[in-house]
């Protein structure tokens, strides 16, 4: 141990206690009247804190880091933040001598020449006790429940957290010996808590919580002032009067001096979990020490030993990792081994050991001689009668007697010494010098051998096992391997710490450095592998490295080595390196080589090492060998291995021969040779040989693959039509190859066999064949989404989106129907072919509806979308002709139908606007109508709403002329063409703010999908209660009506005839029950629907009704014609009204239904 000062600095006054912040990068000081505060680091004055108006004696940090302490002779305590702030001050009657923070809780404890205090943050007050002598001294336990008081009497008191007393030691000189500093060792490995006391009676004490003293007092030849625990527990730390703080062992043994002083030491303590030690004294020096330990240790063989807390030897067997301890209870400064000796250097003397017995195994030592004389040296080395002391550059040979017997004088300074056997008494040592001499020095011979001299010093050494090579590490780390007799260097590599040859093998050595463990073989490349450490011997397959204080002993393959001779063909080196330690795999990989080498003694001792001992068998494959196949295998026959002779036969492609070794017939073994013989002939380019073999073997699956890869269909036929169906791996082979050739009718045979009707589909759906998947599709309906899922895909890559839309909803993927459908409305919306728009939206609306009807969970939602996208059906629908007549030059449409169509849809667009219909080409199609046919009312009111819309400038130029000429029209609207509600027989406007409804009645009014003029259709409702079906058949009756009695009367006279109408009969004579229910008061604002019983519906003529008879979940709707000689059609499919006149004449010209395309031919729904 020594100790390297870091950093010092002097103030003016006595350094009386000191205390570490708890992560150590602080250092608290109590000098004078101030506390200083240094950076540990470098010795830095951070800042000195004021707040006392006298000395401070003692200072302590709580264990948190968040508070230290401080006590002056002012009679006070200030409390302050890690931050460097005070934040509370107390105060006792006397001057403070003492504080200390509780390790657990954290409560402070503060002593007084009269009394002690204990203080928490969550306390208010200061709970004070009263003590019997002046207290110098104080420390907590580990687990925070007691705390001890050292006293100026003499006396310990032990007191727990409250202040009460529980055990109270009292030391046999009183008052004579004032207690000076106590301490708990903090380490968590102790059984018991040790508290360590030191005394001006000159003593050290330690003593156990219940106050039994463990030991016997220690006598101190100073007045101790302070003492201190390293942070585990194992050091302690004593300064005093004798000027110099000490290191003892927690036993109390004395190792050795951290730093002499000027003065009196009175405060002393360790970095928290650190070697740094920083010492305060009376004349006011800080002094920062670092402890360096070195290590103490020596090693042979398979033993090593090595230092434990300072004063312990612990000797380590590295194969059976058994330990034994040695305790010396004195510091051990050197430590030697060799064979069955052990030898010891103490302060005072030298101690050696001698094993029990000669068990290689044996770890029991025991005291052979002892040597009790003083000496200094650098290096210990012990021999089997001498030990070597070295001091730097002179070796001394010491009998067990401690008489001296040799002593050799060196150049230069002895940087390595090495014990590398021979007789007892005649041992020979390697030695290494700075100036770079390597000697060799026999025990009792005084002359030394000088075997070479280095450019450099020498750092490490070690001598082959047969003594004819010798490694070097030099300054430059770089190893260095010299043959001994002819000087020569054989190689060097660099990166090197040290080096050690193999103790079995001559040529192998490994060295460590730059964190690789390296292996060398005779002059072969470096095997690297990662290690930390230091490589210090190495024995057969057991690498010995020393990492920081630990010695592990590593398995180290040899493999790589073993295969470095193999190489070069030298088995009889890499027999020696296997058995060292590879695994069975190497030894076999060794035996083959051998074999193949006809090193047939190498490959003989293998066989011996597996426990092979059949001679005949080793012959045979020695001849197998050297080409003499047919005796190899008579002798292999011979010892009764005939599968040997087979598998030769077979590997050299000699299969008539191999036939005469096929065991009585046996169908495997005919098997494997025809395999193995079609392999062959595949090998050698004769692959249809090679498929009739495999296939006279059973091996379907490879004469496919041939067949297949030269594409081979007959051959494929003839297989598949060979095999069985229930053979499914080779027959779906053949199906895969069928397809790959284009012979799809051939895979569809094959997948018809083996009955794998998905794998038909897929190549029905793969090749396009529609027709035969559909058909395959109708027989077995669970394939059907396999088929138009991706019948539906093709079509829409080959843009029949509609076709596409119609397979997905058939497949009954709904989501991608919609998806599709949703798609080519947004196209044909964004491209103006608002008819296109119009009928998939009314195809949208459709497909809303069977999903309502399938599924009921999404059913609310679904209806939702029916009726909006229904809506914008109607919408594009109308706009189509708004946007011929606004765009192209010419017109199919009435002017009327156009009026019509725009008072619809400006009537409809009443929220917001669908994409794609232009408010300006509606209100401009009204204007220049309703000017056409005289509404110039509702033209002028067309144009005053387009000054405030965003004008087209094509359109610009017409619409202000036409918002002048307007000006000088009358200011009214043409009466024929105002819209008549049929129910209530209200003319309405022709702009109808309320929308398409009557402005009296609120009925809506039922368009015709042409001409979109008012048909006389009045919607009417069921009673409750009755059904569509009875409703049907009710209206199906059509019962006859009474004949009105004729209410006039005809009289003649002379020269008249006159028609008197009778009053007295009933005017009210029309008894058609459904018109007295369209009686509706004026002005009524909630719209009540007609709602009508059976009696009515029994009245009604079929004729005169008109169902739309909508599919579930929605209701059928019932209209009735008022003026039955206006002829009315509905579609049957999208249930749209037309006059009949028109609906024929567009059936003719389209030949389906003018909005929903149903075909002439097509029945309907």
């Amino acid at each position: 141990m020594r100790a390297v000062l870091t950093w010092r600095d002097k103030v003016e006054q006595c350094i009386y206690d000191l205390a570490f912040k708890p992560d150590g990068t602080q250092l608290i000081l109590a000098a004078g009247n101030r506390l200083l505060v240094y950076d540990t680091s470098d010795g830095t004055l951070l800042l000195p804190l004021k707040g006392h108006k006298d000395t401070v004696y003692c200072v302590a940090y709580a264990k948190d880091g968040q508070h230290f302490a401080s006590g002056s002779a002012d009679k006070s305590v200030i409390i302050w933040t890690s931050k460097l702030e005070g934040i509370l001050k107390y105060t006792h009657k006397d001057s403070i001598q003492c504080v200390s923070y509780n390790p657990v809780t954290h409560q402070l404890a503060s002593c007084s020449s009269s009394d002690f205090g204990l203080w928490s943050p969550e306390q208010k007050s200061v709970f004070k006790h009263k003590a019997s002598s002046k207290i110098t001294c104080c420390s907590w336990t580990n687990d925070g429940q007691y705390l001890a008081l050292g006293m100026f009497n003499g006396i310990i008191s032990i007191r727990n957290k409250n202040g009460e007393e529980k055990v109270k030691i009292e030391r046999p000189g009183g008052s004579l010996s004032p207690i000076w500093s106590i301490s708990w060792n903090p380490s968590r490995e102790e059984h018991n808590d040790i508290m360590a006391v030191a005394d001006w009676g000159q003593k050290l004490s330690f003593y156990q919580l219940s106050g039994k003293q463990v030991g016997k007092d220690q006598s101190l030849s100073f007045d101790p002032c302070c003492i201190s625990y390293f942070s585990k527990g194992e050091y302690i730390l004593l300064g005093g009067s004798d000027k110099q703080v000490s290191l003892f062992t927690k036993d109390g043994v004395r190792l050795g001096t951290v730093g002499e002083q000027n003065s009196w030491v009175w405060t002393c303590k360790v970095k928290p979990e650190s070697n740094y030690v920083v010492v305060g004294c009376q004349d006011g020096t800080i002094s920062f020490y670092q402890l360096i330990f070195s290590t103490v240790h020596g090693l042979y063989k398979n033993r090593y030993a090595y230092r434990d807390t300072m004063t312990d030897v612990i000797v380590q067997h590295l194969i059976t990792e058994q330990k034994v301890r040695i305790k010396c209870k004195e510091l051990v400064k050197k430590i030697a081994i060799y064979k069955n000796r052990l030898a010891i250097q103490l302060p005072e003397k030298i101690l050696i050991y001698e094993l029990d017995s000669d068990d290689s195994s044996d770890m029991h030592y025991r005291v052979k001689e002892k040597i009790v004389k003083k000496f200094e040296c650098n290096l210990l080395v012990v021999c089997a009668n001498h030990i070597i002391l070295c001091q730097e550059k002179r070796l001394q040979c010491l009998s067990f007697n401690g008489v001296k017997e040799r002593e050799w004088q060196m150049e230069s300074l002895i940087r390595y010494i090495k014990v590398i056997g021979g007789p007892p008494g005649r041992e020979g040592l390697l030695v290494g010098l700075k100036n770079g001499q390597i000697l060799k020095i026999f025990v009792d011979n005084l002359f030394a051998i000088v075997l070479l001299k280095l450019a450099t010093g020498v750092r490490c050494l070690d001598m082959s096992a047969s003594r004819n090579k010798l490694a070097v590490v030099d300054e430059n780390d770089t190893c260095l391997v010299y043959d001994i007799h002819s000087k020569e260097l054989l190689f060097q590599e660099p990166n090197a710490n040290s080096v050690a040859w193999n103790t079995q093998c001559e040529d192998m050595l490994c060295f460590s450095g730059g964190g690789y463990l390296n292996i060398k073989a005779s002059t072969f490349p470096v095997h690297q592998q990662k290690l930390q450490g230091f490589v210090v011997g190495y024995n057969g397959s057991k690498i010995f490295c020393l990492h920081v204080f630990s010695m592990s002993a590593v398995e180290v393959p040899q493999s790589a080595p073993m295969y470095q001779y193999l190489e070069r063909k030298m088995f009889k080196e890499a027999y020696q390196i296997a058995c060292l330690g590879v695994t069975d795999a190497d030894w076999r990989e060794l035996a083959m080589e051998a074999l193949e080498g006809l090193e047939f003694e190498t490959a003989k001792k293998e066989r011996k090492k597996r426990g092979e001992t059949n001679n005949d068998l080793f012959l045979a494959d020695v001849f197998s060998y050297q080409g003499k196949f047919h005796e190899a295998a008579k002798l292999y026959k011979r010892s009764g291995h005939e599968n040997l002779a087979l598998d030769m036969y077979t590997d050299l492609c000699m299969f008539e021969y191999a036939k005469d070794f096929l065991g009585s017939g046996d169908p495997k073994e005919t098997k494997m040779l025809i395999t193995k013989q079609a392999e062959w002939a595949r090998n050698i380019n004769e692959p249809k040989a090679a498929v009739e073999m495999y296939i006279s073997a059973g091996e379907h699956v490879k004469a496919i693959e041939i067949s297949g890869n030269h594409g081979w269909v007959d051959m494929l036929i003839d297989i598949a039509r060979r095999l069985d169906k229930a053979e499914r791996e080779p027959l779906l082979l053949c199906a895969d190859y069928f397809k790959k050739l284009g012979n799809s009718g051939y895979a569809a045979e094959t997948y018809l066999k083996i009955g794998d009707l998905k794998s038909l589909v897929q190549l029905h759906v793969e090749t396009q064949c529609w027709d035969e998947a559909f058909a395959l599709g109708e027989k077995h309906p669970e394939f059907k989404v396999d088929i138009y899922v991706p019948y539906a895909q093709w079509l829409a890559e080959n843009d029949r989106f509609e076709e596409a839309q119609k397979a997905f909803h058939k497949a009954g993927r709904q989501g991608e129907a919609v998806r599709v459908l949703e798609q080519l409305s947004h196209n044909a919306v964004v491209e103006s072919r608002f008819n296109d728009a119009a009928y998939y939206y009314w195809m949208l609306s459709m497909q809303c509806l069977d999903i309502a009807q399938a599924d009921p969970a999404q059913k609310d939602a679904m209806l939702g979308k029916f009726h909006h996208f229904q809506h914008l059906a109607e919408l594009y629908h109308g706009y189509h002709a708004i946007r011929q007549y606004t765009e192209e030059p010419f017109s199919f449409h009435r002017p009327e139908t156009l009026f019509n169509i725009s008072r619809f849809l400006l009537h409809s667009l009443t929220k917001d606007t669908p994409v794609g219909i232009s408010k300006v080409n509606t209100l401009f199609t009204l204007a220049k109508q309703s000017k056409a046919l005289g509404a110039y009312k509702l033209a002028r009111h067309a144009y005053d709403k387009l000054q405030g819309l965003r004008i087209p400038a094509r359109l610009q130029k017409s619409i202000e002329l036409g918002s002048l000429t307007i000006r000088a029209k009358p200011f009214h609207d043409n009466e024929e063409l105002v819209p008549l509600c049929y129910r209530c027989s209200t003319n309405n406007p022709l702009f109808n703010n309320l929308g398409n409804v009557c402005i009296n009645c609120r009925q809506p009014f039922v368009f015709s999908a042409s001409s979109y003029e008012v048909l006389p259709l009045v919607e009417f409702h069921l009673e409750e209660g009755i059904t569509d079906e009875e409703a049907v058949s009710l209206i199906d009756l059509e019962a006859p009506r009474p004949k009105r009695e004729n209410k006039w009367q005809e009289l003649t006279s002379n020269n008249s005839q006159t028609l008197r109408l009778d009053e007295t009969m009933d005017s009210m004579g029309d008894d058609d029950p459904f018109k007295a229910k369209l009686s509706f008061e004026q002005g009524g604002s909630e719209f009540v629907p007609v709602v009508v019983s059976r009696s009515v519906l029994r009245s009604m003529s079929r004729r005169d009704v008109l169902i739309k008879r909508w599919p579930p979940p929605l209701q059928w709707q019932y209209f009735r014609s008022l003026l039955p000689d206006i002829s009315i059609t509905m579609c049957p499919s999208c249930f749209q009204m037309f006059h009949s006149e028109d609906y024929e004449l567009l059936v003719l010209q389209h030949t389906c239904c003018p909005y929903c395309r149903r075909p002439i031919n097509d029945p309907g729904p």
